[in-house]
């Protein structure tokens, strides 16, 4: 039985599949149990798991975690620890990642970016139909990229990353810093009154859009593909996007790529189950 999971700073989401088929499909807030105290419990209950697949909110490498800026790190070398004591195989990547794996199969395409806007802003690159993964795995962190300078720092430990301006959890520091309503969307941002909201509002699409830009300028892959949770309940934010990208990308980057949302219902997860044809 296989085990795949997709931790980010809101959730962790989980599942068991048999022969490719869903046995089990669960929900948890990553905040109520760490990752690994998560694994030896469910390998405790199951017994019949032979390998397990994560996506992963965070930086890893070679099965170790470094850094995860919205998620508590219970244990950072959690792959030699549950095979050495559970026998299992276990395999780990970054959750955007495991994204643009996924979306790379669904489009079929070999040159594709998946730019994903939920807690953090994160990208995964396939270039040539391989993963970009830089020396220590720890390529293409667009949420950490130095945009402006803000009046807090980012959980990474910077005070400019594009992430606090492009990013659920940004969007939190700034309501709070502009004492706005915490539950208040994008979408009532856009429509509120108050001009605090209105250029909240304003500086997300501004990150956003310089983001995929450099993204576009950068990487020139084919697709695009927007997807998180932020993306997910702002569906007109594409239009948005397509209308002013030409400001933000270079002209000749931008010639024959197409900026599109994504169509799976849970592309990290169904990237982490991919992982078994990669070489992590």
């Amino acid at each position: 039985m296989n085990l795949g999971i997709d931790i980010g700073g809101t959730y962790l989401r989980y599942e068991l599949r048999e022969d490719d088929k869903t046995v089990t499909k669960k929900r948890l807030r990553s905040s109520d149990i760490g990752l690994c105290e998560f694994l030896e419990n469910i390998l405790k209950q199951e017994k019949n798991i032979t390998h397990i697949f994560i996506s992963y909110a965070g930086q890893v490498n070679n099965g170790v975690i470094l850094d995860a800026p919205n998620i508590n790190i219970d244990r950072h070398n959690l792959q030699t620890y549950i095979e050495g004591k559970y026998g299992v195989k276990l395999l780990i990547e970054n959750d955007v990642n495991c994204a643009v794996l996924a979306e790379a199969k669904a489009y079929d395409v070999k040159d594709i970016c998946a730019v994903y806007v939920g807690t953090g802003l994160g990208l995964g690159v396939i270039s040539a139909s391989a993963l970009l993964r830089g020396h220590n795995n720890i390529a293409a962190e667009l949420g950490h990229i130095p945009y402006k300078k803000t009046p807090f720092t980012c959980n990474c430990g910077k005070n400019n990353c594009i992430e606090l301006f492009a990013s659920g959890s940004g969007l939190l520091k700034w309501k709070k810093e502009y004492t706005l309503n915490e539950c208040l969307t994008l979408q009532q941002l856009y429509e509120n009154k108050n001009s605090d909201a209105k250029k909240l509002y304003s500086d997300f699409l501004e990150a956003l859009l310089y983001a995929i830009g450099t993204t576009i300028t950068i990487f020139n892959p084919e697709i695009v593909v927007l997807g998180g949770g932020i993306i997910k309940h702002n569906k007109n934010l594409l239009n948005t996007i397509n209308a002013h990208i030409k400001t933000y990308a270079m002209p000749l980057s931008l010639e024959n790529t197409t900026i599109r949302m994504s169509q799976l219902e849970d592309a990290t997860l169904e990237g982490a189950f991919l992982l078994k044809d990669t070489n992590v």
